[in-house]
């Protein structure tokens, strides 16, 4: 019988404070297990094993972080939402680079996964930010993938402590934001 007060959704949570903690790469069950106070047999009442655990945190990752954004873009566009979209990944992957990385790769297993909803809704605020400079139909995954590797790869490296020589990150981050939101105007397409 699971211990008392115990749930699912505690392990899956633990589980993500733990990933943050010691690293995404360094989360174990017997970690876990000693972070709650429990045998790791009794885990398994919760979980069925580590990679349920590891989806598990990458399905609480990416639901946190799309509402996270979508509170942040909230009736905003153009340079606005861009750079509200990015300030908000960025300050969630800093805070929470191991349940972070629980959502790099994660494949969808169907219709019915519950990480299919938070990551179509995130990929719907990134294709908003990118309408707004109207970034053509048969151009959007270009575009998309382009902003998120800048994003990820800008949040990985400062999360990782990635930015060791002098100079302020904020400062690099800002003029980010304004390269991505010059060259998205500038590749707007010409109407007549």
């Amino acid at each position: 019988m699971p211990r008392a007060g115990l749930s699912t959704t505690d392990v899956v949570r633990a589980g993500a404070e733990l990933a943050d903690d010691v690293g995404y790469g360094n989360l174990t069950m017997g970690l876990l297990a000693e972070r709650l106070g429990v045998r790791t047999p009794s885990l398994y009442k919760h979980v069925a094993n580590l990679a349920d655990l590891q989806r598990g945190i990458a399905v609480l990752a990416m639901t946190e972080l799309d509402r996270e954004i979508r509170d942040a873009m909230h009736g905003l566009s153009g340079a606005d939402a861009l750079s509200a979209f990015a300030r908000a990944f960025r300050v969630y992957v800093v805070a929470h680079p191991g349940r972070y990385s629980a959502t790099i790769g994660a494949e969808f297993t169907g219709p019915d996964d519950p990480l299919l909803e938070p990551s179509a809704r995130l990929s719907d605020s990134m294709t908003a930010v990118l309408r707004g400079y109207h970034v053509p139909e048969d151009e959007l995954d270009h575009a998309l993938r382009s902003l998120r590797s800048t994003f990820h790869g800008f949040a990985s490296l400062q999360a990782s402590n990635g930015f060791q020589w002098t100079g302020d990150p904020d400062v690099s981050f800002n003029w980010m934001i304004d390269f991505v939101d010059r060259g998205l105007r500038a590749a707007r397409p010409v109407t007549d």
